[in-house]
C-alpha cells in the first residue's frame, strides 16, 4: 500500500486578507483521507488553485472561532452542495463548535444535499481515524482554541516471499495488515507470520493561534512537521503576546526544544511585508525553519522500516 502524508498550504496569513496571502487554511492528506485544517475566508478559491478538490475533503478541523479561521466554511459547504456532493462531511473543533457552526451553516438560502456532523473534541483523548490518530492541546489564546497533533499509524511491512510461501493470496494482504489476522482455507494467519518490520508513522502538529507555551514543546515532541503561529518578528513580542500570538523567535525556540524535523512559519500578520525577516530570525535558532507560502506543497518522506527491512520482498 502506498502511504502518503502531504501538506498543502492554502492560506498563510492572519487577521484579514493581504495581497498574495490568504487567511489560515491547510490541506493535510494522510493516505486516502483529505483533511482541512482551518477554513479562513477564500479557502475554496485557494483549493481551486491547488491540485486538490474540495469535493474530496473528508474532515475539517477548526482550531478556534475567530473569523479568520472559519468564515470560509459557509461558502465551502454551499459550493460542495451546488456541485452535487453526497458523501458525509465531518467538522471538528473546540468547545462551542456545535452551536457556532450550526448557526453559521443556517445563514442564507440553499439546499444541503449531504450530511454534516459537528464534533467537539475533548482534551486527553486520542481519536481514531483508521489510518491516523488525532490528539488536541489547549492553547493560550483569548478564546477556546486547540492545537492538533496528527499521527499516521505505524505500518507493518509485509514480506511478500513469506506470504507466498504460506499460500496467502495477495488480495488478502491489506486485510491482514489492517486487521492483524485473516482466516483463509481453514487456517488463521497472523501479521507476525509475514512481518518484515515496522515503519513508524509520520506526525504533523498544527498550533493555530497561541502564545508561546511550555507544554507545546512536549505536545510537538519529535514531530516530522510543526506548523506554529508566527504572527510577527520578535520586535513586536509584547504586543503580539498580548493578543494571544507568538513571534517567529518564540516559535523557533519551541521547535528546537521539541526536536521536530521541520518547522513552518505560519499566520503572518498583514503588517508583515517581508516574511524573510521572520524566517531569518527563526533560522538563527532552529535551522530547519521554512516559510509557508500560498499553494506550497510538502510531502513528508516515509520513515525507514525499523527491523528486517532487507529481508524478502515487502509490500
Amino acid at each position: 500500500m502506498a502511504s502518503i502524508v502531504n501538506i498543502t498550504f492554502l492560506g498563510t496569513g492572519g487577521s484579514w486578507p493581504f495581497p498574495g496571502r490568504g487567511l489560515p487554511s491547510i490541506a493535510l492528506q494522510i493516505d486516502d483521507t483529505l483533511n482541512l485544517l482551518d477554513c479562513g475566508e477564500g479557502t475554496q478559491k485557494q483549493i481551486m488553485k491547488s491540485n486538490l478538490s474540495f469535493m474530496q475533503i473528508d474532515n475539517i478541523f477548526i482550531t478556534h472561532f475567530h473569523g479568520d479561521h472559519f468564515l470560509g466554511l459557509l461558502g465551502l459547504v454551499q459550493s460542495m452542495s451546488f456541485n452535487g456532493r453526497d458523501g458525509d462531511l465531518n467538522i471538528y473543533g473546540p468547545p462551542g463548535a456545535i452551536s457556532i457552526i450550526s448557526n453559521a451553516l443556517n445563514v442564507g438560502y440553499y439546499s444541503l444535499n449531504f450530511r454534516i456532523t459537528v464534533n467537539e473534541l475533548l482534551l486527553n483523548e486520542e481519536y481514531d481515524f483508521r489510518t491516523f490518530t488525532v490528539t488536541v492541546h489547549k492553547n493560550d489564546h483569548p478564546v477556546p482554541a486547540y492545537s492538533y497533533r496528527f499521527h499516521e499509524k505505524d505500518l507493518v511491512k509485509i514480506d511478500g516471499e513469506k506470504a507466498k510461501q504460506l499460500g496467502i493470496p495477495s488480495r488478502m494482504l491489506e486485510k491482514l495488515r489492517r486487521e492483524g489476522s485473516v482466516f483463509y482455507e481453514g487456517k488463521v494467519y497472523r501479521i507476525q507470520d509475514v512481518s518484515a518490520g515496522i515503519r513508524k508513522g509520520r506526525t504533523v502538529v498544527y498550533t493555530g493561534d497561541t502564545r508561546p507555551m511550555e507544554g507545546m514543546a512536549e505536545f510537538a515532541r519529535d514531530a516530522d512537521v510543526l506548523i506554529h503561529d508566527t504572527t510577527t518578528d520578535s520586535s513586536l513580542e509584547p504586543k503580539v503576546n498580548e493578543f494571544g500570538h507568538s513571534s517567529s523567535r518564540q516559535a523557533a525556540k519551541i521547535a528546537l526544544k521539541a526536536g521536530v524535523k521541520r518547522f513552518y512559519l505560519f499566520h503572518y500578520s498583514p503588517r508583515v511585508d517581508n516574511v524573510e525577516t521572520l524566517v531569518e530570525e527563526a533560522r538563527g535558532i532552529f535551522p530547519e525553519s521554512y516559510p509557508s507560502r500560498e499553494i506550497l506543497e510538502y510531502s513528508i518522506p516515509a520513515h525507514k522500516v525499523a527491523q528486517d527491512q532487507d529481508r524478502g520482498d515487502s509490500v
